[in-house]
């Protein structure tokens, strides 16, 4: 996050094994969060599903997870607070 100057970042995992990182987008009026923006980068590389996401920085938005969540029910979604503490949500 620092070398990139963003205030968020997520990692997901999917069900193969393979790791996607993706920062917050934004230009203007545009904007993606990390989540969603994760979520694109590992749908570009056609993922069947999702095992596990991290974002760290901003806390994701309601709206954010339930599209995860309505990608794959039984994805793990954990956030990592200010205080390093690993929270599930």
């Amino acid at each position: 996050m620092t070398r990139s100057n963003s205030k968020s970042a997520a990692a997901l995992r999917d069900n193969t094994g393979r790791t996607y990182v993706a920062i917050e987008v934004s230009s203007g009026e545009f904007k993606v969060d990390a989540i969603l923006a994760v979520l694109v980068v590992a749908k570009a590389s056609s993922i069947t599903g999702i095992e596990a996401i991290v974002i760290c920085g901003q806390q994701p938005t309601e709206s954010s997870l339930s599209v995860v969540k309505s990608e794959d029910s039984g994805a793990k979604i954990y956030f990592v607070s200010d205080q390093d503490e690993l929270i599930s949500l």
